[in-house]
């Protein structure tokens, strides 16, 4: 921080403190002569205000409160001021951190030598799992794993990459970056339309069978390489199977053919982020083996 700045802040800070010492100080009882029933002048509704100090408990928790202030600006960071203990959030996350890999380390160590299949009958790895899911995953999918517009369901048995112990984990550690490209300019408004009625006729939804049938030929030549000629997806590439009436990007109480027409319309890009750097090996072993259970 630039000298200028930190000056700021510790005029800044040195006024408030001033000006509240000056408010409690001259706000305690105003000029008032000898006689106890001498009221402030304010009178609302018939009611007069007497002129009478506050409390001494009450106005000592003031004063009490300002000294505090003072004395936690002197021992912890402020401005340039590295405080008497040279406190920083980093150093206290190091700390933490260190703590908690020296009490848990021992029991994350022994789950990352179970396969992640098994460890769904460990009753503690489930737990801890699950503690992981709700701390890190559920902000996307879900307290309970359902997922939402645009974000999987991780408890039924539709999955866009492979299914296994293996596949989950390194979806976790490493993320996963799905992106349908916009194919609105290129079909143009019919081409659109005549591709979603036949992806409607792939998952078995009501369309127009003409349509379908034109719709047949362009998806053959511009999506069956992602999606496959039979319309079952890719788990490589992570394409969906668009026979199976699962929709990852179905809005609720919205006409499904809408909702397949905005998506070839303007394409998708769905982004999960890596963990391993954040969760670390163990720590993704662990949550992948919890996620493997929800589907099995």
């Amino acid at each position: 921080m630039t000298t200028f700045w930190s000056a700021y802040i510790f005029v800044l800070t040195g006024i408030t403190i001033l000006g509240l010492v000056a408010l409690i100080h001259f706000t305690r009882r105003m000029p008032s002569s000898t006689d106890a029933e001498e009221t402030t002048g304010h009178s609302f509704d018939g009611i007069e205000e007497y002129n009478k100090p506050m409390p001494k408990w009450w106005l000592n928790m003031f004063w009490g409160a300002i000294v505090f202030a003072i004395g936690y600006l002197i021992y912890y960071p402020l401005g340039n001021w590295k405080g008497l203990d040279n406190w920083t959030s980093a150093k206290q996350l190091a700390e933490e951190t260190a703590a908690h890999n020296e009490k848990y380390g021992e029991i994350f160590a022994r789950f990352a030598s179970v396969p992640v299949e098994e460890l769904k009958d460990n009753e503690q790895a489930m737990r801890m799992g699950q503690q992981l899911f709700q701390n890190n995953c559920a902000l996307c999918h879900g307290q309970a794993a359902k997922g939402y517009h645009g974000f999987p369901d991780l408890t039924d048995d539709d999955w866009l990459y492979e299914h296994s112990g293996a596949g989950i984990k390194q979806t976790i550690a490493n993320g996963r970056m799905g992106q349908m490209p916009a194919w609105g300019e290129t079909l143009g408004a019919s081409g659109v339309k005549i591709v979603t009625e036949y992806v409607l006729k792939l998952s078995g939804n009501a369309h127009d069978e003409v349509m379908a049938n034109q719709g047949e030929v362009i998806f053959s030549q511009m999506c069956a390489a992602c999606h496959a000629a039979d319309g079952t997806g890719m788990t490589a590439l992570g394409a969906p199977n668009l026979t199976d009436n699962i929709w990852l990007y179905d809005i609720p109480d919205q006409d499904l053919a809408t909702d397949i027409t905005i998506t070839i319309n303007n394409g998708r890009a769905g982004n999960m982020p890596a963990w391993q750097d954040i969760l670390g090996e163990e720590k993704v072993h662990l949550l992948a083996g919890y996620v493997y259970s929800l589907s099995n």
